[in-house]
């Protein structure tokens, strides 16, 4: 008899005695830990290039027009596939050959293509395990909400240091506890997946290694073996979020797990809601690759030279801490990659350096969030007004928030965010 998801998840099931006679499938096209197969010649995109001061600097200026000209319910809107993202997916989406990585079926097609190679019995484990997270990870959602709403009364005139500021030891604090939950799904995530992977058999192997990480023209078109009606609409999203990233891992590599891209911390500005709401529900919109670093660079053309100070003194600011999180990215990443080769993972030091990761994103977070404040309060009414012109439009189906991830939601409950400011 198959043993539940529950018992799979708290037993040794996934230890190295248990599954050390069945090997993983090797990634497809390059050797383990090498460069992810796939990739094009020149790189069009790297860790080197997301972590380089001038796509850090665009990346945050474009964070502050989006958290300058928008509003609290822009603000939460989070991409599904933020959230554990130790599996690959982000660097296969940035450097699929087919330029198909930023269209909205990207997803959807190699998640199609995965469940119809999966069993029955295979596909039920990541219902089940949706199932198991589906209340956790709208937690990890509803969780950001006060830090959220912090930012945002800094942002409408809370003093800019001293009693009554945004607290950089109490933002560090919470952020800390929220990552730590977040890499306990990436744990629980892991082992499933790990557990599914080691089972394909000789047939779905030759079917897994037909199709290219890095090259979605090598995908199948396949249909939706899935019947939606069996589960709720956060369910189904979740199932389809394993099924990717359960590809992308079995055919990338550890590089392609630590991989971010810019905009992957503080994700609090609403960034997310101005560039990637839009499409939502609209399978063929491509999401434009060059609309951060531009509209990055016009923020910082229109502020004068000190408000651009506020920004410009980031990067080197919050460079050490990006080396960390790198460090602690590889560290997680690897950790979970065990379990694809049947070896025990310890779910200690996933968590510890999950906390800290945590800190490290809330210290970025306070920085961005009080140089925008610092900006917002010294705006003429002609830069405001100029400001206003350099947010993209929005579409008339396009989806109004607030949100839980792109789901929008009414009568949204946020808790107090006092904790947060100092006395």
């Amino acid at each position: 008899m198959r043993p539940t998801l529950l018992a799979l998840l708290l037993s040794s099931l996934l230890s190295t005695a248990a599954l050390a006679q069945t090997p993983p499938p090797p990634p497809p096209g390059g050797p383990a830990g090498g460069p992810p197969p796939g990739a094009p010649g020149p790189q069009r995109y790297s860790l080197e290039q997301a972590l380089s001061d001038q796509a850090q600097l665009h990346t945050i200026a474009f964070s502050g027009l989006a958290f300058l000209t928008g509003d609290f319910a822009n603000d939460t809107f989070l991409p599904p596939g933020k959230v554990s993202d130790y599996f690959g997916f982000q660097y296969m989406r940035d450097i699929d050959t087919a330029s198909g990585g930023h269209q909205g079926a990207f997803l959807t097609r190699i998640a199609h293509a995965m469940l119809a190679l999966l069993t029955p019995e295979q596909r039920t484990l990541l219902i089940e395990l949706a199932r198991l997270q589906q209340p956790e990870v709208r937690r990890f959602a509803e969780r950001r909400l006060p830090l959220i709403q912090a930012f945002r009364q800094q942002l409408d005139g809370r003093p800019l240091s001293g009693p009554g500021a945004l607290s950089q030891a109490a933002v560090m604090k919470y952020s800390a506890e929220l990552y730590e939950l977040d890499g306990k799904l990436a744990y629980q995530r892991a082992k499933v997946m790990a557990h599914i992977v080691r089972s394909l058999d000789a047939q779905q192997r030759q079917a897994l290694a037909r199709m290219k990480f890095g090259d979605s023209r090598t995908w199948p078109n396949a249909p939706e073996v899935l019947d939606k009606r069996q589960f709720s609409h956060d369910v189904h999203v979740l199932v389809m979020t394993y099924a990717s990233e359960m590809f992308s891992w079995a055919a990338g590599s550890l590089e392609a797990d630590v991989y971010f891209c810019p905009e992957r911390h503080g994700m609090y500005f609403g960034g997310f809601g101005m560039k990637t709401a839009p499409a939502i529900g609209r399978p063929d919109y491509a999401i434009s690759t060059a609309l951060t670093g531009d509209s990055g660079q016009a923020l910082l053309a229109l502020l004068t030279p000190e408000q651009r100070g506020a920004l410009t003194e980031l990067p080197a600011a919050q460079r050490a801490d990006l080396a960390e999180i790198v460090r602690l990215r590889r560290q997680i990443a690897s950790e979970l990659r065990k379990l694809l080769n049947g070896e025990p993972a310890d779910q200690a030091k996933v968590l510890a350096a999950s906390r800290r990761y945590g800190e490290l994103d809330g210290r970025l977070s306070w920085r961005y969030g009080m140089a925008f404040a610092r900006i917002q309060a010294s705006l003429s009414p002609p830069q405001r007004a100029q400001l206003a012109r350099l947010r993209p439009p929005s579409g008339p189906g396009e989806p109004k928030g607030p949100f839980i991830y792109s789901e929008p939601v009414r009568n949204l409950s946020v808790g107090d965010s006092g904790f947060l400011f100092s006395r």
